[in-house]
């Protein structure tokens, strides 16, 4: 059974959280519930209301919003109602009753290049996975239906699946006009038919997520948790959208040394090199000052 766990996140709505989930709870469409009546399909949603500072529950993919009422400050109940999310969850229980229907899932997907020319990025119109996994062979795969699917073919070398899109890295026996549209037409179907991309409950996700509880922060010595913000805010954004991912590994205070994984499309791309020192590593300088002398990529 999928064992859950919850991350707060703000949003730009001082009254509005997002109670994020490790797993997803609904596969085909997104709720909204301003009443305990309006969630008759929703035992999870009516339990919340039973809360009376409810006033709005939207339940989509891999989160839970909540928008209260002013009686109380999200500050003194997120971590209660946190708890109480994640005990719900563990139980098995529905979150949503949702109809069964024959019908595909409404989803497109396209090609989109890379800086990397070995790996083309293939991006889809939801979300597809909770978090972000890296398969480096067909053994590794063995998680995910898709990235299996992936790796039969022979000229696919790496794929890397982060929340809407999947980075798919190959040999140099093809040539990507050849094989495109017949590798997006494959995930494509593979989503519209509602299959789980990845096992969640199984496969290890290759990115950890900042830190956010004080167990994780205390973890960590001041330097790194800059570093961590400022790859969070600045530069993660720039490389998904190149299809790639960056992860802090390491501060090394002695030598100030900041070391990092790149993944997806940065893994092996020519230009990452450039990417590092240039942009990484300039931005890291600027911001941190002689806190930082260098950027060291562990696997490029």
């Amino acid at each position: 059974m999928k064992e859950y766990s919850i991350t707060v996140v703000t949003t730009n709505n001082p009254t509005i959280l997002k109670f994020e989930t490790n797993h997803f709870i609904t596969q085909k469409k997104n709720y909204e519930f301003k009443n305990i009546d309006e969630a008759k399909n929703s035992p999870l949603a009516q339990q919340l209301f039973h809360l009376p500072f409810i006033k709005t529950v939207y339940i989509s993919s891999n989160f839970i919003g909540l928008e209260r009422f002013d009686i109380v400050e999200w500050s003194d109940v997120k971590d209660e109602v946190a708890q109480q999310l994640v005990e719900y969850l563990n139980t098995g229980a529905p979150v949503v009753i949702e109809e069964e229907t024959n019908k595909p899932i409404a989803v497109t997907v396209y090609a989109e290049v890379t800086p990397n020319p070995a790996t083309m990025k293939f991006v889809a119109s939801r979300k597809i996975v909770p978090a972000t996994y890296e398969f480096k062979n067909i053994e590794e795969a063995k998680n995910s239906e898709l990235a299996t699917a992936l790796f039969q073919f022979s000229f696919v070398k790496q794929v890397f699946i982060d929340e809407n899109y999947v980075s798919v890295s190959k040999f140099d026996v093809v040539e990507w006009d050849d094989v495109t549209i017949e590798i997006r037409e494959l995930i494509r179907n593979f989503v519209a038919e509602g299959k789980e991309v990845v096992a969640t409950e199984k496969a290890t996700p290759s990115a950890a997520k900042p830190p956010v509880s004080e167990e994780e922060i205390a973890a960590y010595d001041d330097t790194s948790l800059q570093i961590i913000d400022i790859l969070e805010e600045y530069v993660k954004p720039a490389v998904a959208s190149d299809g790639g991912n960056i992860l802090f590994k390491s501060y090394e205070e002695k030598t100030k040394t900041v070391n990092v994984i790149l993944q997806g499309a940065c893994s092996g791309c020519p230009s990452s090199t450039f990417t590092l020192k240039n942009g990484i590593e300039t931005m890291l300088k600027n911001m941190m000052g002689d806190k930082v002398n260098e950027v060291v990529a562990l696997n490029g």
